[in-house]
């Protein structure tokens, strides 16, 4: 009996290392089969180049020719930017405004937006558009991330990638936003960017939200303003005793009693004097927090009021020159028909075939 019993636990051995073997082996197959189509599919393509070579460089010369043109003939296309602060949750409301600028210009209704930009018609109807986009590095995202992370629960944290973070995070909500104008005219971009801004700074929510913010800094200084004068007045009190009892005399064993009474004092002075110096921090603070809700929306760099030339393409998020722009898109035209043409030809010889 055991005899079978061994026999049979070599057999299930050996099926087992046979079939980890024939895996391994339809891996390393596939493996195979896949870097040799790489390959192939490498060496067509380099083939195809050479084929159409003389083709790529003359549809590259030609967008190249046309950007040229495109450069010398079309209007000067003039542009400006502000970098404003948000210190306020005005992200949403202001991603919303440009959004309704921007609709106002493809519609083409020059009154309002000349109405709601506060510009005239004249003004209102050179606007091609607005953009609007966060200022902020990738090590500030990650900042964000951390202090985001921070704010959860552990296990809830866990589970959020900084993938997922990022999918789910508005650009509009950063701090920092870079807001631009768009124009066939080369105009004083300024009044329309404070036009933008004072829309925003004039809401009557963040105003309601301002002045409860303000309200409540004021009262908290106000306090600590009181705390500290009260503060200095036991700190000076307790001045005057020291000097007085310094100037005291009597036994000895009185003496070590005032002694060990300024040891006391001092130490009580000192407690005083930390405490102002917290206090005095607390009240910098707050007035620094104050500054910083002097304005719901803030100003912080304004470049080119007037607007500089902006001639740019843009391809895929890549902002290029004409002449590039039109040789990459004569490229990949010609690229694609080529294949089209090619993938035709080769279904032909399946024709007779299939008819």
């Amino acid at each position: 009996m055991s005899k079978d019993s061994q026999q049979s636990e070599e057999v299930d051995l050996g099926q087992l290392f046979q079939l980890i073997g024939n895996a391994f082996n339809r891996l390393f197959s596939f493996i195979g089969s896949m870097l040799n189509k790489l390959f192939l599919a490498f060496v067509w393509f380099v083939f195809f180049i050479k084929k159409h070579f003389i083709k790529f460089v003359i549809a590259g010369v030609l967008g190249i020719g046309l950007g040229i043109i495109k450069e010398k003939t079309s209007e000067p296309v003039y542009k400006s930017n502000i970098t404003v602060k948000q210190n306020y949750q005005t992200g949403e409301n202001l991603s919303n405004s440009i959004n309704y600028y921007n609709e106002l210009v493809e519609q083409g209704d020059v009154n309002t937006l000349s109405r709601v930009l506060n510009i005239d018609s004249l003004n209102a109807s050179s606007i091609l558009g607005l953009e609007m986009e966060s200022v902020i590095s990738e090590n500030q995202k990650l900042e964000r991330y951390d202090e985001y992370l921070k704010g959860l629960d552990s296990v809830l944290a866990s589970t959020i990638e900084y993938k997922t973070y990022l999918e789910n995070e508005k650009d509009y909500n950063h701090s920092m936003q870079q807001i631009t104008i768009k124009s066939r005219e080369r105009n004083n971009f300024k009044g329309v960017f404070n036009e933008i801004v004072n829309n925003i700074n004039s809401n009557s929510y963040f105003v309601r939200e301002q002045h409860k913010d303000t309200l409540e800094l004021l009262n908290r200084m106000s306090s600590l303003k009181q705390a500290l004068i009260k503060s200095d007045s036991l700190q000076s009190t307790y001045k005057r005793v020291l000097e007085m009892r310094e100037t005291e005399e009597g036994s000895s064993q009185t003496s070590v009693t005032i002694k060990n009474a300024d040891d006391v004092n001092k130490t009580r002075e000192f407690d005083l004097y930390k405490n102002d110096l917290e206090l005095q921090r607390e009240i910098v603070e707050l007035e620094r927090q104050l500054e910083d809700k002097k304005y719901v929306l803030e100003v912080i760099s304004s470049k080119q009021d007037s607007g500089s030339v902006d001639n740019r393409m843009r391809l895929l998020s890549l902002d290029l020159s004409p002449k590039l722009f039109y040789a990459i898109v004569f490229e990949l035209i010609l690229f694609f028909v080529l294949i089209g043409l090619t993938f035709i030809k080769f279904l032909e010889r399946y024709k007779d075939k299939v008819l």
